[in-house]
Formats: structure tokens, C-alpha cells, sequence
């Protein structure tokens, strides 16, 4: 069954990168390292970028991390992003070292004048700001409504910010409530949606470790998404950033929107398996987001491979002597060794690409 419409949004520009308006839901994620620390920042934004991130965000936490932004911005293959908390000067001077956009926090970068400070830097700069509004941050006057209606107080606090900077004529806004409890989460961007056309980045903040975190995202995610909001997505995963990009793509692929993303079928492994199928699944997911939209099977056994996986574009079952390769779920040959080399020749082949 297709999802609903997706809901009609404002598009903004991250450099090449669109959100909203109609462009396909993007994946981002936030750097572990500063950005003073470039040489790690620049080799993580790497790695993000094969995996299939579109959009990064860095903290920027003094001015040592500002100077470093230029450099970093120039060299990154991926917009970036300048995360900024509490002084707004920070973000002021970010605006004007390169970066695709800016993110802050109403609840605690400084009331109206310092926040209106920073949409004028946004502006003269020609980028976007996303208001990232966040359970832990809210402002004070907010605290009573939400221990009784936490998701009204994170779209109230949103309305607040959009209104003061509607007022002063800047609309270059990309707006995400956040909370660590998923479903408070999707009221909060139910309520919000429901009133505005600005875009949304959507996840749980603070999500944990990665079964329980992709768990909390995903459960979030999917149901945003199958009801038409979200223009662009994180999830937020304690450790390597990889992996928030490994299950974002995931799940917009299994949801139908990101057709451009591959797809790995593998089977959960019983006692008739031959092959050792984790790591062999995990590895081939690790390079497969180069090769784009393709269906790529791992089954343990003959009696999951190919009559299971007739819709896999290529795949491999063990078998007592090795494997078979099998291309929509007919048999092309037999291969021993490597295996992840033997599927990713077979990929290369049938995209077109050297091997």
C-alpha cells in the first residue's frame, strides 16, 4: 500500500542539498569530532558521505572552532552545518565562514534580540537556519506546560520563534521538536505540521545506544513519514555516526521513499545454514550505498536463496561446497572464497561500473 501524500512544505537549499518542497526525504547526522578538530572531521564526514549522508552538522562550540569552519566547509563533500548553544555570537561569525546553515536552540541562545542578531547573519549570508526545539531546552516559561502537555510545549516554543522571525521578515527556516520519548515526539510534529508549511527534520533526541536507539527512532520515524511529515531525517545513535546512516537509509528504503537507496535481504540463519551471514550482510551494507538503488541478497542455505529472493536483483546462498550466485532469482554460477567479492563483481556488472 503507497503512503499518504506527503505533506506540502517550503523548500530550502543546504547548499545543493534540498529539503521540503517536495525534494526526497535527505539523511543527516552530527560529527563526534569539532570543528577545530578538521583532519578527524573531514575523515568522519568522509566515511558519512559513502554511507549515504547528505547533510552534516558539527559543533561549534568557541571561535578556535569557527576558524577552523572555512577550511572545513571547503574541503567537506557534503553540506555542513554549524551547530551552535549559548552564545549567538558564535553562530553570527559561523555565518559568515561558509556554512550551509546554521542551528540553534530558542531556549538557550539569548531571547528575541540575539536570535534576530543571528537571522540577520543568516540572511546576509544567504542560508537557512533550523530551530531546533528539544525537550531538555525549552525556555522557562514553558516548563510548567510541559510536565502537562510536553508535545504542545515543544510546538508552542517552535510558533514562538517562527512568529518573532516571520515579524522581522526572515522565513529561511527549518524547524525539528525533539524529545527523547518517541511518541511525544510525534505529537509534537503532528501539532506542528498541522499548522505550518515550514520543513521538518524529524528524530528522538537522545535516542541511546543502537538496538534500543534505532528501536525508539524507527517506531518515530515510521510513523511521521507514513503519515507525510518529515523533509529530513537523523537518527540519533550513541557512538559512530555510521550507523545512523546505515538505519535512516534503512528505513526510508523499506518505506518506499528513497527508491535510490539499495536494499539487503538476508536471512536470520537456522541450522541448515552454510554461510556465516552476519558479517557477510554487514560488510556488503557497509559499500553498498555506493552502487544506489539495487536489491542485494545473503541467504544461508539453498532453501533460502533464490525462491526466497526473487526479487533481489543479485544474491548468494551457501551451499556444502560454497555457494551460488544468482541473478533475479536465477542460478548464474557457482563461487567459492571471497564472497562479498564475488557479489560486488556481479553488482559492478550489472551496473555498468570498472571493476
Amino acid at each position: 500500500m503507497p503512503l499518504p501524500e506527503r505533506r506540502k512544505t517550503r523548500k530550502i537549499r543546504y547548499g545543493t542539498v534540498e529539503v521540503g518542497g517536495g525534494a526526497p526525504v535527505s539523511i543527516q547526522s552530527m560529527l563526534t569530532f569539532p570543528a577545530s578538530s578538521v583532519a578527524g572531521a573531514l575523515g568522519q564526514i568522509g566515511e558519512l558521505a559513502v554511507a549515504g549522508c547528505q547533510i552534516v552538522r558539527v559543533s561549534v562550540r568557541d571561535m578556535n572552532d569557527v576558524d577552523s569552519l572555512s577550511g572545513l566547509c571547503d574541503e567537506s563533500p557534503i553540506p555542513v552545518i554549524a551547530d551552535i548553544h549559548f552564545d549567538y555570537r558564535l553562530a553570527v561569525a559561523a555565518a559568515e565562514n561558509g556554512v550551509a546553515g546554521l542551528r540553534i536552540n530558542p531556549g538557550n541562545i539569548g531571547g528575541k534580540e540575539k536570535t534576530l542578531a543571528v537571522a540577520e547573519a543568516a540572511a546576509g549570508a544567504g542560508i537557512p537556519i533550523r530551530i531546533g526545539v528539544n525537550a531538555g531546552s525549552l525556555e522557562k516559561e514553558l516548563a510548567g506546560l510541559y510536565t502537562t502537555d510536553p508535545a504542545r510545549a515543544l510546538c508552542e516554543s517552535a510558533a514562538s520563534s517562527l512568529a518573532m522571525l516571520e515579524q522581522e521578515g526572515f522565513g529561511d527556516l527549518v524547524f525539528s521538536l525533539k524529545s527523547s520519548d518517541p511518541i511525544v515526539t510525534v505529537e509534537a510534529n503532528r501539532l506542528f505540521s498541522s499548522g505550518y508549511d515550514y520543513p521538518l527534520h524529524i528524530g528522538v533526541t537522545e535516542a541511546g545506544p543502537v538496538l534500543s536507539g534505532t528501536a525508539r527512532s524507527v517506531v518515530a520515524l515510521t510513523m511521521l513519514l507514513s503519515e507525510g511529515i518529515g523533509d529530513t531525517v537523523r537518527v540519533s545513535l550513541s557512538g559512530d555516526p555510521v550507523r545512523e546512516i546505515v538505519v535512516a537509509g534503512a528505513m526510508l528504503s523499506a518505506l518506499g521513499l528513497r527508491p535510490d537507496l539499495p536494499r539487503i535481504i538476508s536471512c536470520p540463519t537456522c541450522g541448515r545454514s552454510h554461510l556465516d551471514v552476519a558479517p557477510l550482510a554487514e560488510r556488503l551494507e557497509a559499500v553498498l550505498p555506493g552502487y544506489g538503488s539495487i536489491t542485494v541478497a545473503v541467504m544461508g542455505c539453498e532453501v533460502n536463496g533464490p525462491g526466497e529472493a526473487k526479487e533481489a536483483d543479485i544474491g548468494l546462498a551457501g551451499t556444502k561446497k560454497g555457494a551460488v550466485l544468482f541473478r533475479k532469482g536465477e542460478i548464474v554460477g557457482k563461487v567459492e572464497g571471497d564472497f562479498l567479492e564475488h557479489l560486488l563483481e556481479e553488482i559492478k556488472k550489472m551496473k555498468g561500473k570498472d571493476t
